[in-house]
């Protein structure tokens, strides 16, 4: 077993790696809800009102959102939560 300083960064790489993994791993459930709400919305129409096409320029940023959040949440235990 690693022991020390070098342990304790191989082990937070271990798990930012398997916490970006899985959170890539995630974001086929979350495409597929995206589209079902864009249909519904109706987002292909020209003529939905402001507010509509608001909501659906949102809907169309929950993934690079969602990536970035895992990225984000990664790279906090690495440099953050590897210590004991």
């Amino acid at each position: 077993m690693i022991r020390g300083k070098k342990g304790n960064i191989f082990f937070g790489f271990v798990v930012a790696l398997v916490v970006y993994i899985f959170g890539i791993l995630f974001i086929p459930f979350i495409t597929n809800d995206i589209t079902t709400s864009q249909t519904a919305l109706d987002c292909t129409n020209i003529s939905i009102s402001a507010g509509s096409k608001l909501v659906c320029l949102n809907t169309d940023l929950v993934i690079p959102y969602v990536i970035w959040l895992i990225i984000s949440i990664a790279l906090g235990y690495l440099a953050g939560g590897a210590r004991r």
